[in-house]
């Protein structure tokens, strides 16, 4: 029995053909948010560090008591409606102080992750792509930085130069760039190492060797067709960057060999704090709170892009 077709028959797949190609298109960026948001502790540590950050930019335009104001008769009180993290042994207000010092601390996680991330992508790409006696020597000296012990260098390098810059830039900003510097300086290593192996990878791809048949430069290849397939590395290793910044500001704070007292770091903080322990805590819990939520926080927030950005988990 013969089958008739009807010019209906013949214009329903033809409708449902244009319906598919007006379907908007998903790009990598709209998978990675649509299951960024799926992540639940990533999006705590966006709301907990968003409340931080805004805290520490605003925090001190609206919350008016000085952060430098000395009231003797005040000293070492507790948490009160009126000293809210209460005071240190000179009668300053702690919340006013952690507001400031949060700004430089975050800055210090941010700036120093910067100077590590331009240099670690710098290093693994030049190595990754070129390979050979390139790859070699720079490999090399990435396991000799490597190799260096980090917290005793760090100490030494801030004690030789902390004075020479406080000279030239003064005292507040020589210190800041000399911690941000020595910090993005000694953790540009891990990243290097995996954007050269990104690279590594990559470089044998059929779209890469299609660029470079068509006249591509090695600039353009590494920059436009390379690089932006290991962003994804690169922004998770950022995101951990930060936190583990903020602590070795803290590290070095509490030692003695971070800020002048005038700038009140949560470091600093903890640092003024561990001779009165025993009369006033809140003194060193509330800076110590500041820290571990804000690297949670940061951490949570990496564990949620590295789960975002990995094909293998976007559905």
């Amino acid at each position: 029995m013969a089958t008739t077709v009807t010019a209906h028959d013949l214009i329903r797949p033809a409708a449902a053909t244009e319906a598919v190609l007006r379907r908007p298109t998903r790009s990598l960026w709209s998978d990675a948010w649509r299951q960024f948001r799926r992540h639940r502790l990533a999006m705590f540590g966006v709301f907990t560090f968003s409340l931080l950050l805004v805290a520490t930019l605003v925090g001190p335009l609206l919350y008016r008591t000085p952060a430098d104001t000395i009231d003797y008769g005040s000293g070492l009180l507790g948490p009160s409606l009126q000293h809210p993290f209460g005071t240190d042994d000179l009668g300053r207000d702690l919340l006013a102080r952690a507001l400031l010092g949060g700004r430089v601390s975050m800055a210090v996680g941010m700036v120093a992750v910067l100077i590590a991330i331009t240099l670690g992508t710098f290093i693994g790409a030049v190595a990754g792509f070129f390979g050979g006696r390139i790859d070699n020597a720079l490999m090399r000296v990435t396991d000799l930085f490597l190799a260096l012990p980090a917290l005793p260098l760090l100490l030494m390098v801030t004690y030789l130069f902390r004075d020479p810059l406080k000279k030239v830039f003064g005292p507040e900003l020589g210190i800041f760039l000399l911690i941000v510097a020595v910090i993005g300086a000694l953790n540009w290593m891990p990243l290097a190492r995996l954007v050269r192996a990104s690279f590594l990878s990559i470089k044998q791809k059929e779209f890469v060797e299609a660029a470079r048949c068509v006249g591509a430069s090695n600039r353009r290849l590494m920059a436009n067709h390379i690089l932006p397939n290991t962003l994804s590395s690169v922004i998770v290793a950022a995101t951990v960057g930060v936190g583990a910044a903020i602590i070795t500001e803290s590290a070095l704070s509490f030692l003695g060999l971070g800020f002048p007292p005038d700038m009140p770091t949560w470091g600093r903080l903890l640092y003024d704090a561990q001779n009165f322990l025993d009369l006033a805590p809140h003194w060193a819990i509330f800076p110590g709170l500041l820290i571990f939520l804000t690297v949670l926080s940061i951490n949570y927030i990496g564990d949620g892009l590295r789960d975002a950005l990995d094909p293998r988990k976007t559905q």
